[in-house]
Protein backbone atom coordinates (compact mmCIF):
# COMPACT_ATOMS: atom_id res chain seq x y z
CA UNK A 1 0.00 0.00 0.00
CA UNK A 2 1.24 3.44 -0.40
CA UNK A 3 0.77 6.65 1.10
CA UNK A 4 -2.18 9.29 -0.03
CA UNK A 5 -0.49 12.51 -0.79
CA UNK A 6 -2.07 15.65 0.04
CA UNK A 7 -0.76 18.67 -2.09
CA UNK A 8 -0.97 22.11 -0.91
CA UNK A 9 -1.08 23.77 -4.64
CA UNK A 10 -2.80 27.22 -6.54
CA UNK A 11 0.67 29.46 -6.16
CA UNK A 12 0.35 29.29 -9.31
CA UNK A 13 -2.15 27.17 -10.53
CA UNK A 14 -0.20 26.17 -13.55
CA UNK A 15 2.53 24.88 -12.17
CA UNK A 16 0.31 22.83 -10.16
CA UNK A 17 -0.88 21.48 -13.07
CA UNK A 18 2.74 20.61 -13.66
CA UNK A 19 3.63 19.06 -10.72
CA UNK A 20 1.23 16.68 -10.96
CA UNK A 21 1.89 15.51 -14.54
CA UNK A 22 5.58 14.94 -13.33
CA UNK A 23 3.90 12.79 -10.55
CA UNK A 24 2.29 10.80 -12.85
CA UNK A 25 5.25 10.63 -15.25
CA UNK A 26 7.70 9.37 -12.03
CA UNK A 27 5.50 6.77 -10.79
CA UNK A 28 6.20 3.53 -11.83
CA UNK A 29 2.60 2.49 -12.66
CA UNK A 30 2.10 -0.77 -14.66
CA UNK A 31 -1.67 -0.01 -14.63
CA UNK A 32 -3.70 2.89 -13.69
CA UNK A 33 -4.46 1.45 -10.41
CA UNK A 34 -0.49 1.55 -9.47
CA UNK A 35 -0.83 5.58 -9.52
CA UNK A 36 -0.51 7.33 -6.12
CA UNK A 37 -3.96 8.50 -4.58
CA UNK A 38 -3.31 12.55 -4.34
CA UNK A 39 -5.53 14.78 -2.25
CA UNK A 40 -5.26 18.07 -3.58
CA UNK A 41 -6.39 22.11 -3.08
CA UNK A 42 -5.22 23.74 -5.61
CA UNK A 43 -6.12 27.55 -3.99
CA UNK A 44 -4.95 29.89 -6.22
CA UNK A 45 -6.34 32.63 -3.52
CA UNK A 46 -3.69 31.62 -0.65
CA UNK A 47 -2.36 35.27 0.19
CA UNK A 48 1.03 35.78 -1.87
CA UNK A 49 4.55 34.92 0.55
CA UNK A 50 6.50 38.39 -1.00
CA UNK A 51 3.91 40.97 -0.04
CA UNK A 52 4.55 41.92 4.07
CA UNK A 53 1.68 41.44 6.04
CA UNK A 54 -0.26 39.17 3.53
CA UNK A 55 -0.28 36.07 5.78
CA UNK A 56 -0.37 32.89 3.69
CA UNK A 57 0.83 30.80 6.95
CA UNK A 58 -2.52 30.34 8.51
CA UNK A 59 -4.02 29.65 5.07
CA UNK A 60 -1.65 27.33 4.72
CA UNK A 61 -2.13 25.41 7.67
CA UNK A 62 -6.04 25.73 7.28
CA UNK A 63 -5.46 23.85 4.12
CA UNK A 64 -3.12 21.09 5.37
CA UNK A 65 -5.35 19.97 8.36
CA UNK A 66 -8.27 19.90 6.01
CA UNK A 67 -6.29 17.56 3.69
CA UNK A 68 -5.56 15.44 6.46
CA UNK A 69 -9.03 15.28 7.71
CA UNK A 70 -9.64 13.96 3.90
CA UNK A 71 -6.98 11.35 4.69
CA UNK A 72 -3.40 12.71 2.94
CA UNK A 73 -0.64 10.98 5.22
CA UNK A 74 2.39 12.91 3.85
CA UNK A 75 2.06 16.68 2.60
CA UNK A 76 3.66 18.28 -0.56
CA UNK A 77 3.75 22.09 -1.12
CA UNK A 78 4.02 23.23 -4.82
CA UNK A 79 5.76 26.93 -3.71
CA UNK A 80 8.97 27.46 -3.09
CA UNK A 81 7.97 30.43 -1.12
CA UNK A 82 5.04 29.29 0.88
CA UNK A 83 8.18 26.86 2.60
CA UNK A 84 8.89 29.42 4.79
CA UNK A 85 5.40 28.40 6.64
CA UNK A 86 6.28 24.60 6.34
CA UNK A 87 6.89 24.04 10.36
CA UNK A 88 3.21 25.52 10.75
CA UNK A 89 2.22 23.90 8.49
CA UNK A 90 3.25 20.37 10.09
CA UNK A 91 2.11 21.16 13.33
CA UNK A 92 -1.23 22.41 12.67
CA UNK A 93 -1.76 19.50 10.43
CA UNK A 94 0.92 16.24 11.63
CA UNK A 95 1.46 15.59 8.56
CA UNK A 96 5.53 15.62 7.37
CA UNK A 97 5.74 17.41 4.67
CA UNK A 98 8.32 16.58 2.01
CA UNK A 99 10.96 19.65 1.90
CA UNK A 100 11.71 20.93 -1.89
CA UNK A 101 14.09 23.71 -0.62
CA UNK A 102 16.17 21.12 0.92
CA UNK A 103 15.91 18.95 -1.73
CA UNK A 104 17.05 21.57 -4.17
CA UNK A 105 19.97 22.40 -2.35
CA UNK A 106 21.31 19.27 -2.00
CA UNK A 107 21.17 18.62 -5.56
CA UNK A 108 23.51 22.09 -6.13
CA UNK A 109 25.84 20.62 -3.87
CA UNK A 110 25.89 17.15 -5.16
CA UNK A 111 26.71 18.81 -8.75
CA UNK A 112 29.93 19.77 -7.58
CA UNK A 113 29.72 23.53 -7.75
CA UNK A 114 30.21 26.06 -5.17
CA UNK A 115 28.15 28.99 -6.39
CA UNK A 116 24.13 28.59 -7.33
CA UNK A 117 22.06 31.16 -8.89
CA UNK A 118 18.47 31.56 -7.55
CA UNK A 119 16.00 32.86 -9.54
CA UNK A 120 12.73 33.54 -6.87
CA UNK A 121 10.51 35.55 -5.10
CA UNK A 122 12.26 37.54 -2.22
CA UNK A 123 10.59 34.84 0.43
CA UNK A 124 12.09 31.93 -1.63
CA UNK A 125 15.74 33.89 -1.81
CA UNK A 126 15.91 34.23 2.17
CA UNK A 127 15.20 30.45 2.13
CA UNK A 128 17.44 28.92 -0.88
CA UNK A 129 20.74 31.43 0.98
CA UNK A 130 20.08 29.55 4.75
CA UNK A 131 19.73 26.18 2.86
CA UNK A 132 22.84 27.14 0.74
CA UNK A 133 24.75 27.93 3.17
CA UNK A 134 24.60 24.91 5.11
CA UNK A 135 25.95 23.38 2.20
CA UNK A 136 28.44 25.44 2.40
CA UNK A 137 27.95 27.44 -0.99
CA UNK A 138 27.35 30.58 -2.19
CA UNK A 139 24.34 31.97 -3.40
CA UNK A 140 23.91 34.81 -6.70
CA UNK A 141 21.08 36.24 -7.13
CA UNK A 142 19.61 39.57 -9.34
CA UNK A 143 20.69 43.06 -8.34
CA UNK A 144 17.46 45.47 -7.21
CA UNK A 145 16.63 46.96 -10.02
CA UNK A 146 16.67 43.39 -12.03
CA UNK A 147 14.63 41.73 -9.22
CA UNK A 148 11.91 44.11 -9.47
CA UNK A 149 11.52 43.45 -12.99
CA UNK A 150 11.92 39.83 -12.34
CA UNK A 151 8.95 39.74 -10.10
CA UNK A 152 6.89 41.34 -13.16
CA UNK A 153 7.78 38.68 -15.44
CA UNK A 154 6.66 36.18 -12.68
CA UNK A 155 2.81 37.91 -12.27
CA UNK A 156 2.93 37.44 -15.92
CA UNK A 157 3.71 33.60 -16.26
CA UNK A 158 1.44 33.15 -13.07
CA UNK A 159 -1.31 34.55 -15.00
CA UNK A 160 -0.75 32.20 -17.67
CA UNK A 161 1.86 34.05 -19.94
CA UNK A 162 4.55 31.53 -21.23
CA UNK A 163 5.06 33.65 -24.66
CA UNK A 164 8.57 34.23 -26.58
CA UNK A 165 8.52 37.15 -24.97
CA UNK A 166 8.65 36.66 -21.34
CA UNK A 167 10.69 33.80 -22.06
CA UNK A 168 13.45 35.88 -23.72
CA UNK A 169 13.10 38.21 -20.03
CA UNK A 170 13.49 35.55 -17.83
CA UNK A 171 16.58 33.35 -20.05
CA UNK A 172 18.19 37.24 -19.72
CA UNK A 173 18.12 37.35 -16.23
CA UNK A 174 19.40 33.30 -16.09
CA UNK A 175 22.61 34.75 -18.21
CA UNK A 176 23.15 37.71 -15.83
CA UNK A 177 22.99 35.23 -13.22
CA UNK A 178 25.87 33.41 -14.73
CA UNK A 179 27.50 36.88 -15.81
CA UNK A 180 27.96 37.51 -11.79
CA UNK A 181 29.05 33.90 -11.56
CA UNK A 182 26.62 31.22 -11.15
CA UNK A 183 27.91 28.14 -11.65
CA UNK A 184 24.43 26.83 -12.32
CA UNK A 185 20.64 28.22 -11.48
CA UNK A 186 18.21 27.17 -9.46
CA UNK A 187 14.37 27.78 -10.44
CA UNK A 188 13.17 29.34 -7.25
CA UNK A 189 9.65 29.86 -8.30
CA UNK A 190 7.53 26.64 -9.10
CA UNK A 191 6.37 28.87 -12.69
CA UNK A 192 9.31 29.49 -13.85
CA UNK A 193 9.90 25.74 -15.72
CA UNK A 194 7.17 26.89 -17.58
CA UNK A 195 8.90 28.93 -19.70
CA UNK A 196 12.45 27.38 -19.19
CA UNK A 197 13.85 25.00 -22.05
CA UNK A 198 17.30 23.54 -20.70
CA UNK A 199 18.20 23.39 -24.46
CA UNK A 200 17.97 27.47 -24.70
CA UNK A 201 20.91 27.96 -21.69
CA UNK A 202 24.35 27.45 -21.46
CA UNK A 203 23.94 26.56 -17.99
CA UNK A 204 22.60 23.87 -15.88
CA UNK A 205 18.45 24.34 -14.47
CA UNK A 206 17.93 22.97 -11.41
CA UNK A 207 13.86 22.51 -11.48
CA UNK A 208 12.90 21.90 -7.68
CA UNK A 209 8.92 20.89 -8.68
CA UNK A 210 10.87 17.77 -10.70
CA UNK A 211 12.64 17.08 -7.35
CA UNK A 212 9.61 17.14 -5.17
CA UNK A 213 7.54 15.17 -8.02
CA UNK A 214 10.79 12.59 -7.51
CA UNK A 215 10.48 12.66 -3.91
CA UNK A 216 6.85 12.28 -3.69
CA UNK A 217 6.90 9.18 -5.25
CA UNK A 218 9.68 7.50 -3.72
CA UNK A 219 8.24 8.91 0.03
CA UNK A 220 4.75 7.11 -0.65
CA UNK A 221 5.77 4.09 -2.54
CA UNK A 222 8.14 3.42 0.84
CA UNK A 223 11.26 3.71 -1.31
CA UNK A 224 12.37 6.83 0.96
CA UNK A 225 11.42 7.47 4.46
CA UNK A 226 8.59 10.35 5.00
CA UNK A 227 10.30 12.83 6.87
CA UNK A 228 9.72 13.88 10.41
CA UNK A 229 6.80 16.15 11.93
CA UNK A 230 8.76 18.63 13.87
CA UNK A 231 8.02 18.01 18.01
CA UNK A 232 6.23 21.00 19.68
Amino acid sequence: MSLTLGLLGGMGPAATLDFLRQLQAFTPAKSERDHLRVIADINPRVPEANIPGSGPGPVLAEMAGALRGAGAEVLALASNSAHAHADLIQRASRLPLIDMIGSAAAAARASGVRRAGVLGAKPALRLYREYLAAQAMGMVVLPPDAQAEFATALQRIRAGDFGEEVQAVVRAMVAELVAEGAELVIAGSASLPLVLRREDLRVDIIDPIELLARRCVAVCLGVEPAPQVPAG
